[in-house]
């Protein structure tokens, strides 16, 4: 799976999921979803499960981090690292 895949993938579930009825449009690249009060706790912990199962990858628990989940890129990139 490319990249623009995952990240559609990933996308595609967080506006299903967290955004339901929003406009896809206003999830961008910059977009902060935790800083910005899109994915709290209990959020993170279902979008790790979506990944892990998605991707079949495993995220560790330090992985769940501002750093590695605050914007659609971030989390590409923590996936495609797991998949490299």
């Amino acid at each position: 799976m490319d990249g623009t895949n995952t990240k559609q993938a990933i996308k595609d579930y967080i506006l299903g999921e967290f955004l339901p009825g929003e406009n896809p449009a206003l999830l961008t690249d910059s977009t902060p979803l935790i800083t910005g009060g899109v994915l709290d706790s209990l959020a993170i912990l279902k979008l790790v499960a979506f990944l892990q199962d998605r991707f079949g990858i495993e995220v560790e628990p330090h992985e769940t981090a501002v750093e590695y989940m605050d914007t659609l890129p971030a989390i590409t990139d923590l996936v495609r690292s797991k998949l490299a």
